[in-house]
């Protein structure tokens, strides 16, 4: 047996399956501990949608973790047109046009509306949704979106944890394991 000090725990005569259920039940609910510890649950989208799903067949595997699509946005981080430092290993970059027209700007304007955020002119009066939405877009476009690793750390830390066997038989890899086990939510 491995025990983690972390819980993840992996007995040797499990069968792949129930290896596979351990794995993913570890690597979700790190994942949504995550997510709450570093406060990124607003709506509670992405906490939500994490899930997997293991499915044995007669002889092959097939395994799956879920989460909304802008999950690996927000474990990865985004760098900004400016600047870089927030993500500087991200795959991901703002202005490349590749990611959802005014999802950024949609989203943060939600935000703003829900927490009834506004800043304030320099005479004391409140600048409206819009325009406090707009500059938090505009800050958020040009700095990036810090990596958060919520998903990526559990997933490494139960993937070194795996048995031998499982990896070796299966020619499991970390990186081709971790993007073909994702999938949108």
């Amino acid at each position: 047996m491995f025990y983690g000090s972390d819980g993840f725990i992996i007995s040797l005569d499990m069968s792949v399956k129930a290896v596979l259920n351990r794995f993913g039940r570890f690597v979700v609910q790190q994942s949504k501990s995550n997510l709450t510890k570093k406060g990124n649950r607003d709506t509670s989208d992405l906490y939500n949608s994490l899930s997997y799903f293991v499915k044995e067949s007669k002889n092959s595997f097939e395994f799956t973790i879920s989460m909304e699509d802008y999950g690996t946005f927000v474990d990865k981080g985004v760098k900004g047109t400016k600047e870089q430092s927030k993500a500087p290993t991200s795959p991901y970059k703002f202005g490349t046009g590749t990611g959802k027209k005014g999802g950024l700007s949609d989203g943060i304007d939600g935000w703003v509306r829900r927490k009834r955020f506004q800043f304030r002119k320099p005479d004391g009066r409140f600048m409206s949704f819009a325009t406090t939405s707009f500059l938090i877009s505009r800050s958020i476009w040009l700095t990036g979106l810090k990596t958060t690793n919520f998903f990526s750390r559990p997933f490494e830390l139960a993937f070194a944890k795996l048995p031998d066997e499982v990896i070796e038989g299966y020619g499991l890899e970390l990186d081709k394991f971790m993007e073909s086990t994702l999938k949108d939510g």
